[in-house]
């Protein structure tokens, strides 16, 4: 029982540190804290792995539950018939179930992480003359949600039309109104907000920052 626990454990551990990289982006934007961004972007090369030690972790812990039982497991286990309620639980094929859907939740992050991102609505300028394209080169990006957290930051901005950036690249390309705001506010955004750092802009069409 005890070794089911320590897989059960594990599991869960494994799971959030596939996740983490992409949850802090998350929770910089909206819970203020841009500095742990990029704390654990560390480990976004070790995704994969954390990933299938999860999954084998979670398969031994089923076969352990499921196993058939020996008959003298059977016999120690009439002599347990008053161990607590709660303890039962823990040790029980319910609570396995339940870890498991919690490290799926984890694992799973990336693929509906936008859901914690309302979509913003921006007013075009009335004249096209204003409306300027940048891109902005950033250091940090690891996953979807990443991304997702920058484009929310830069569109958080007032005179932003549209932010489109890409962590496989390390690329965002904004579309903004340089009578509402300058490209200075946008990496100061990015950097404030999410936490990344914008190692240049190039604002495209003869204008270059």
């Amino acid at each position: 029982m005890e070794t089911n626990k320590f897989f059960r454990n594990s599991a869960i551990v494994t799971a959030l540190l596939a996740s983490l990289c992409c949850i802090t982006p998350v929770l910089a934007i909206f819970g203020g804290l841009s500095g742990i961004a990029s704390t654990f972007s560390f480990l976004e090369p070790l995704r994969p792995y954390f990933i299938v030690f999860t999954a084998i972790i979670l398969g031994y812990a089923f076969y352990n539950a499921y196993k058939p039982k020996k008959k003298n497991e059977i016999e120690c286990a009439c002599d347990d018939e008053n161990v607590e309620t709660k303890k039962s639980f823990i040790n029980s094929k319910s609570f396995l179930w339940i870890v498991t859907v919690i490290a799926v939740v984890l694992i799973t992050f990336p693929y509906y992480s936008q859901a914690f991102f309302p979509e913003s609505q921006s007013e075009l300028s009335a004249n096209s003359n204003h409306i300027i394209k940048a891109k902005l080169e950033i250091e940090g990006m690891t996953c979807t949600s990443c991304e997702q957290s920058v484009d929310y930051a830069l569109k958080s901005e007032k005179g932003v039309l549209s932010a489109e950036s890409s962590y496989k690249t390390g690329i965002a390309f904004v579309q903004f109104d340089d009578t509402k705001v300058q490209p200075e506010q946008l990496k100061k955004a990015v950097e404030n907000k999410v936490g990344y750092k914008v190692k240049k802009i190039q604002t495209i069409n003869e204008k270059e920052n």
